[in-house]
């Protein structure tokens, strides 16, 4: 069913959703100042000062059946290390703990809590402390952390430079006409009513309004219209658009923040500094797990404390239990899981820039295409043609003979088709190109003129009435209309569309029969929305919708459902924000792919369909490695904090130890199963 866009225009009031470092939430911003790099240095040091800790630990001497090399000074190896691991290496923890206690206590906390208590009481029983140190425990705990946060963080790396992308849309300098003179001028130094000078083939610069000339510009970037527009006296040029055949004299009309690129800059940084508290489920279950830590080890020391054996026994079990409580497997649940996901969808042509795109990818209802350059190719070709007294082939070689001297789009794909049929042009003489009309020329001594059907009826050239009915089929079928005329007669007709996408019907179909709804937004006529909608069997869509409208189309959509959003161009990198779920076309513009969570490089729409496949296993192969990393610990716990001492069993450190490998292992082995995942059918997985 056809529906008019949304009326209503962009608000302030996006759907928060951030874009920037994939750690940083609103007041959580656990990755603060680090990078990979940081993480990778640190874990690489970390390993190698733990290889001596593990090799004169007490526990791997006795499971490993050996005697570690003593000599003067070799019961000071493991603290002195541990010392550095905990400090240089368990830096970040507590720096993020500490942003963390002035919002919502997380991973952070609870891996901090846990080396520093871990750290404190083995370097207390060193000093003299009865009980046994946690040296290794310690040392692999923090290495197994920063492997898990390089990992996370590299996989995800890349805040967002969307802006930047958009900043440099516009050239530098613009041609500025002054008393009859032509001036370089920058053109943040630009006024409103200075005259501009836009060349063929140029950008132009800012926004203006048309005094003098005629031309056809690009605004595909900008507004998601796939055809050329006219431009001439009176009409607006906005800056950004490339100029196409003609020279045009400018008025600026709008500058600075006013234009309107300026004004989809302020939509994607509103989006991206407003994107919502997507908690990562690792974090929610490290608050708690951090809560249930704290709580039970402190229950644990008071009770053992008033009831125990002695003050050592006491320690031992509340360390025990925080130890044990922040286990290897939850660092790495997650990141294992991205790792064997980013590799999977990199053989898939898909790029995954957000990890929360995985958790959010479930509970999508709804696939929104932006049509230019996604369904669609983005490039004109020939659909129909339509002759007067001349064979079709004719009238493809004499137009696209005088079409190979125009710079026009439409006149590329009219001697691309030419080349596709393999047809010998004939070529032309006399060649002129009529400014914001067309050309004309001389083919086989015959006097022609290709160019817009408008320019017939200026010319009072006649026009048979099968070439009136065919017009008005063209039209009808929103296509563009290239008129091929003598000198007295209009003779033939080309159609001209953009192409959809050889794989975009495809792509309908099996998202439909995962049940989801796909809608198709352009900023096209309403007769070239239905005409590619009914083509690829598209129920809805929504047609003319304005850069500034897609945002708040999308936001709409939301409301009713949960939405994902595929496009490639800069007007819809605000609307990218908005959705539930991002997905770039990778031919498009660097801005939408940098507003993206998922970049599908081969710019394939059946990309998405792989995309969502996988997302839906990702997520749930992360809710399966949080259960094995932290389902122990509903058995571990309760026998660290000693529950079942009066029964004989007592979960020392070293069996907690083992607990969380085979954890590990667990989580490791899970997340290698998602290669297992089968993209390429229609059903879902």
């Amino acid at each position: 069913m056809n529906q008019s866009h949304a009326e209503q225009r962009h608000s302030h009031h996006m759907m928060p959703h951030k874009h920037h470092d994939h750690g940083a939430h609103t007041g959580h911003d656990k990755h603060a100042g680090h990078s990979p790099e940081i993480f990778q240095r640190r874990f690489f040091v970390c390993l190698a000062l733990t290889l001596p800790v593990l090799y004169f630990a007490p526990s791997f001497q006795q499971w490993f059946g050996y005697q570690a090399v003593q000599f003067p000074g070799s019961g000071l190896v493991s603290p002195l290390l541990s010392i550095v691991i905990y400090g240089y290496g368990g830096w970040v923890f507590l720096r993020g703990a500490w942003i963390e206690l002035h919002s919502k206590i997380g991973m952070m906390t609870l891996i901090a809590l846990a080396i520093t208590v871990a750290f404190t009481y083995s370097l207390a029983v060193s000093l003299g402390l009865e009980g046994e140190p946690f040296y290794w425990e310690l040392a692999t705990l923090v290495d197994v952390m920063l492997l898990g946060h390089w990992i996370e963080m590299a996989s995800v790396q890349g805040a967002s430079r969307a802006l930047e992308h958009l900043a440099n849309l516009t050239p530098a300098m613009a041609h500025r006409l002054a008393s009859g003179q032509v001036e370089e001028v920058p053109v943040e130094r630009l006024q409103t009513n200075d005259t501009l000078l836009v060349k063929p083939g140029e950008q132009v610069p800012i926004d203006g309004e048309v005094i003098e000339g005629a031309s056809s510009v690009n605004e595909a970037f900008l507004t998601g219209e796939s055809r050329p527009v006219n431009k001439q006296v009176g009409d607006e040029a906005v800056g950004g658009s490339v100029n196409g055949e003609g020279a045009l004299t400018l008025r600026v009309i709008r500058t600075g923040e006013q234009t309107t690129l300026s004004q989809i800059m302020r939509l994607v940084e509103e989006a991206q500094s407003s994107r919502s508290q997507y908690q990562v489920l690792a974090d929610q279950l490290a608050y708690w797990l951090t809560l249930i830590a704290i709580g039970v080890g402190a229950l644990t020391f008071v009770v053992w404390l008033s009831i125990g054996p002695a003050l050592t026994f006491a320690i031992n079990r509340a360390v025990t239990v925080l130890v044990i409580t922040c286990p290897h497997a939850l660092g790495l649940a997650i990141p294992l899981v991205i790792v064997n996901a980013t590799s999977l969808s990199a053989r898939h042509g898909i790029i995954v820039r957000n990890r929360e795109a995985f958790e959010r990818a479930r509970q999508i209802r709804a696939i929104a295409f932006d049509k230019t350059g996604t369904l669609t190719e983005g490039e004109f070709g020939v659909r129909h043609i339509f002759t007067d007294r001349l064979n079709e082939t004719d009238a493809l070689e004499i137009a696209a003979s005088l079409e190979t001297f125009s710079e026009h789009p439409l006149a590329a794909a009219i001697v691309q088709e030419a080349h596709a049929r393999q047809l010998s042009l004939p070529g032309g003489s006399d060649f002129q190109a009529v400014a914001g009309k067309g050309v004309e020329g001389r083919v086989k001594g015959q006097f022609y003129r290709v160019g817009r059907p408008e320019w017939a009826d200026e010319l009072s050239l006649s026009t048979a009435d099968p070439l009136k009915t065919a017009l008005m089929t063209i039209a009808e079928g929103g296509e563009s209309a290239i008129a091929l005329m003598d000198e007295t007669r209009l003779i033939a007709l080309f159609g001209l569309a953009d192409k959809v996408r050889v794989q975009a019907r495809k792509a309908v179909d099996q998202l439909q029969k995962m049940g989801l709804q796909v809608v198709m937004i352009t900023g096209d006529a309403e007769t070239v929305a239905k005409t590619v909608a009914g083509e690829l069997g598209i129920d809805r869509y929504y047609s003319r919708v304005l850069p500034q409208d897609k945002a708040s189309l999308i936001r709409n959509l939301k409301s009713e459902m949960s939405v994902a959003f595929v496009g490639d161009g800069i007007n819809d990198a605000p609307a990218l924000l908005e959705a539930n779920l991002a997905l770039a076309i990778g031919a498009g513009t660097n801005v939408a792919i940098e507003s993206a969570d998922l970049v599908l490089i081969k710019s394939d729409p059946l990309d998405a369909t792989y995309a969502l496949k996988l997302a839906k296993a990702t997520y749930a192969k992360m809710l399966q490695n949080l259960f094995w990393a932290t389902g122990y610990n509903v058995i571990g716990i309760p026998l660290a904090a000693g529950v079942a001492y009066p029964l004989g069993i007592l979960l020392s450190p070293a069996v907690g130890a083992i607990f969380m490998s085979i954890s590990t292992v667990v989580v490791s082995i899970n997340a290698m199963l998602l290669r297992r995942v089968k993209l390429g059918t229609s059903a879902p997985v």
